[in-house]
């Protein structure tokens, strides 16, 4: 009984130390694809910020969103670079991870101030969308208005028929045999023109809703996934504070 006993035992014993020698042998392939993704992720981090426009919100505002959405790429790449602690380092590789153990610090910190940056970006975008549809809307109101004052200026079938002739698309002028036709015309125009205000003015709500709700879900999603990714990079420091402790072996 005890025999069998210390035959199940060593069986284990000897497949973790099995397991253990195929993973200390996996660690560099691991580590060469962690590497791999932090090379990539310079590259994304190039593409997001090549051509810089600075100070413009909308720009700001995108260039978070493109970090955010991409911030698994050097997660998982730090990730798998740590992976091991010291074992199996070599000599110029305790550099690297110290270099990167103070840039996940970097990258934690710069995410956390992009949180208040993103949330007055997003402020600023409103503003700038509210504007140029009002600036769009007083245009059409213009234009509106325009129309309103020839439909009252036109008293002769004539002026109306011209009227009628510049509204339309294809330039068709409808004959107006009196005045008693002119008068319904004008009524019918000027109904018309009412209904189209009231439209305008509909789209006008609900492109701005539309434009708002958009603009409020990438906020928060960009914003809390910044904030989570400052945490993330930060604490990522603080679990690598064995590379700064390590020394180079020759």
């Amino acid at each position: 009984m005890t025999t069998s006993r210390d035959d199940k035992l060593t069986q284990t014993i000897e497949h973790l130390r099995d397991f253990s020698i195929s993973l200390a042998q996996s660690l560099p392939l691991v580590r060469s694809i962690g590497y791999g993704l932090l090379v990539l992720a310079v590259f994304d981090l190039v593409d997001i910020f090549v051509p810089p426009h600075f100070m413009n919100p909308v720009w700001e505002f995108k260039t978070l969103g493109g970090l955010v959405e991409r911030v698994p790429v050097p997660l998982i790449g730090l990730g798998l670079v740590f992976l091991g602690e010291q074992e199996e380092r070599g000599f110029w590789e305790i550099f690297i991870l110290k270099f990167l153990s103070w840039v996940a610090l970097l990258l934690g910190l710069l995410f956390v101030l992009f949180v208040p940056l993103g949330v007055l970006n997003t402020v600023r975008i409103d503003q700038q969308n509210q504007e140029q549809v009002t600036v769009q809307v007083n245009q059409r109101m213009a234009q509106i208005q325009q129309v309103k004052d020839a439909v009252k200026k036109a008293t002769t079938t004539s002026e109306m028929e011209q009227l009628l002739s510049r509204l339309d698309s294809q330039g068709r002028t409808p004959e107006i045999k009196d005045s008693q036709q002119l008068e319904e015309v004008k009524k019918r125009l000027s109904s018309f023109i009412v209904q189209g205000e009231e439209m305008m003015k509909t789209q006008v709500q609900t492109t701005l809703y539309s434009q708002r709700m958009s603009l409020l879900k990438n906020s928060v999603k960009w914003n809390l996934g910044a904030l989570l990714s400052g945490v993330l990079f930060i604490y990522l420091w603080r679990a690598t504070s064995w590379t700064r402790k390590l020394l180079p072996k020759r």
